[in-house]
Formats: structure tokens, C-alpha cells, sequence
């Protein structure tokens, strides 16, 4: 409950949020619920690396400067800090 709360604090505010698994993800918190926070990547040309684990495919890398918007799993959150 203290991330949804945390997340909450940082609504429409740019962050790094840092995950569990080791992954790092810079945006603006366009929406959290109970389960979810969702990061607005786009911006300012940055480009995003995402990842992910595509069944029958293995693990995947992509880069894209408007990626779009990425929901992360409050369960899964390490860290957050505003930047």
C-alpha cells in the first residue's frame, strides 16, 4: 500500500522508478490504482529501452523515442524518485 501512496504523491511529476528485477523506467505518472501505475514515456526525445519476455521467443529488447504508456505493477516497484 505504501507505493500506491507514494505513486499517488508523485502524480503528473517526472520519476525514475526502479523495479525489482533491476530495471530502471523515466516518465511522468499519468495514473496509478490499486494494482498499477502507469508512466508516460514519451517526452522530451528520450529514447526508452523496454524489455520483456515474449513466450515461444525468449526475451526481447526494443528502443523507441514515443514508446507510449507503460503500466508497471505496484508489487513490483523498488524504488521511486522524482527527477
Amino acid at each position: 500500500m505504501e507505493a500506491y501512496y507514494n505513486c499517488m504523491r508523485c502524480m503528473n511529476k517526472r520519476v525514475r522508478i526502479m523495479t525489482v528485477d533491476g530495471n530502471h523506467y523515466e516518465g511522468v505518472i499519468t495514473n496509478v490504482d490499486r494494482e498499477n501505475v502507469y508512466l508516460d514515456t514519451r517526452g522530451e526525445g528520450r529514447t526508452v529501452q523496454t524489455s520483456g519476455f515474449y513466450p515461444g521467443y525468449g526475451y526481447g529488447y526494443g528502443y523507441g523515442a514515443g514508446a507510449g504508456i507503460l503500466s508497471l505493477s505496484l508489487f513490483s516497484l523498488l524504488a521511486l524518485a522524482l527527477i
